[in-house]
């Protein structure tokens, strides 16, 4: 089949290539799925990089949507020929969800009206966002910045606040800010003047959840030391999911202290279902800005990589097959 992977580490557009490969075998526990669709990342390009050191080649694309081929030993909850989506494993195999099959190790049923691209935005999103928001602290009745709502954990991690009855403030630009008031954010301009701006409207967040994508540069501090002066210089009411670096430097949390207290890592696919489902209502949504053939991901990467997705990039499967 193909399979979109890399063999060393480096810049993934000089290491990734859309390789033929074989077709991988469901390990007792997890599924083989038929990709319809496959979401992209920027943790896609950290693995290119080196984020994860496992046994090379490794595969990226993390969000699968798609159709059950086979199931390994144990699988009792799905059959082949049902629809499901979630994060493919790309530690165990030597290829992950953007190819033309792909294995889960988490999985839900597709909801009904849900089509598969827009499920394919959701694993990594809906997980990354859950999880910092619980990690933020962030309560009902109080009040949640989250820089960098734009983004798609940002923009989702806005949705589940103001679910969960927190006041929101989202810092963005303008492809989302109407979208974002819409939901009853209260929305400021990020950049120079955000401190300001955010004093002004007379109401201090309690808690700040930065997942401003800008931060992933290295050697960036970025926006943590302006967040931290938002919160009257309490780095420990700032939280990033983006700039570790910057967290260092200024104090800001990252998680680590609650992964500790909670006994180790824990992802929150458990999430996931009801998010699907208010997805499929109506009452959630991860934007997908394009979709691409599976063939055309350096198109994709190329736009990704330029910080022009304004949404989710989305690489679509087609072609049938059976194992």
């Amino acid at each position: 089949m193909h399979a979109l992977s890399f063999h060393a580490h480096g810049e993934p557009t000089k290491v990734l290539r859309l390789d033929e490969t074989p077709l991988p075998v469901p390990q007792p526990g997890h599924i083989a799925v038929q990709v319809h669709a496959c979401g992209l990342n920027p943790a896609d390009w950290a693995l290119c990089r080196g984020l994860s050191a496992r046994k090379l080649p490794c595969g990226v694309g993390l969000d699968v949507s798609g159709t059950v081929l086979a199931v390994g030993e144990g699988v009792t909850n799905v059959a082949i020929g049902d629809a499901v989506y979630g994060p493919a494993d790309f530690r165990n195999y030597p290829t992950a969800g953007a190819a033309r099959v792909a294995i889960l190790y988490y999985w839900n049923r597709l909801p009904n009206r849900l089509p598969h691209v827009d499920a394919a935005a959701l694993p990594m999103v809906v997980e990354t966002a859950a999880r910092y928001l619980t990690w933020s602290g962030a309560e009902k009745g109080q009040t949640l910045l989250v820089n960098g709502a734009g983004s798609m954990v940002g923009f989702a991690a806005v949705q589940m606040a103001l679910f969960e009855g927190i006041r929101v403030i989202a810092t963005a630009g303008d492809t989302f800010a109407d979208r974002l008031r819409a939901m009853g954010a209260t929305v400021v301009a990020h950049g120079d003047g955000m401190v300001a701006r955010v004093r002004a409207l007379g109401q201090r967040p309690d808690v700040i959840l930065d997942t401003a994508p800008i931060n992933l540069k290295p050697g960036s501090v970025g926006a943590l030391p302006d967040l931290i002066d938002i919160v009257d210089g309490d780095p420990s009411r700032v939280i990033t999911a983006a700039d570790f670096e910057g967290a260092v430097k200024t104090g800001a949390r990252t998680g680590a202290e609650r992964v500790q207290a909670e006994g180790g890592f824990r992802l929150r696919w458990d999430v996931l279902e009801r998010y699907g489902e208010l997805a499929a209502e109506g009452r959630f949504n991860i934007p997908v800005a394009r979709t691409f053939a599976l063939e055309n991901w350096r198109d994709a990467l190329e736009i990704s990589l330029a910080g022009q997705a304004r949404g989710k990039l989305v690489l679509t499967v087609s072609d049938a097959i059976a194992l």
